[in-house]
């Protein structure tokens, strides 16, 4: 016959008090801006009519590898518009925001106040 071991038994843990969660009535929240580097980038060409990349990378304090990723998924989803010309030899990339970007900035800014009310109740 095994011998009991008391150190073995575990007692259950008290259950937690319920919590009653309700379900925010929030617009839908857009992940692609949301990422650190992207709502930067979003917000300073939402202040701005438009910005160089070096401009955005000095602003961000990011890297070119950082910000041209970052940048490039922006594009793919049609918010910003990338501008390439010359300056004399020097190649300058150029961004601007697009209506598209705007609206969904927009969109972004008033779930994030709608969150932000939310919370404060």
């Amino acid at each position: 016959m095994a011998k009991s071991n008391a150190a073995s038994t575990h007692r259950l843990p008290r259950s937690a008090p319920q919590v009653e969660q309700t379900r925010l009535d929030l617009p839908e929240f857009d992940r692609l801006i949301h990422e650190r580097i992207r709502l930067g980038i979003v917000s300073a060409l939402a202040a701005n009519q438009a910005m160089t990349f070096n401009d955005l990378k000095r602003l961000l304090k990011t890297t070119d590898g950082n910000l041209s990723v970052h940048a490039r998924k922006l594009e793919e989803a049609k918010y910003i518009a990338c501008t390439k010309s010359f300056e004399g030899r020097m190649p300058k990339t150029e961004y601007a925001l697009t209506g598209t970007g705007r609206k969904a900035f927009e969109k972004y800014l008033d779930h994030m106040e709608a969150l932000i009310q939310a919370m404060g109740r």
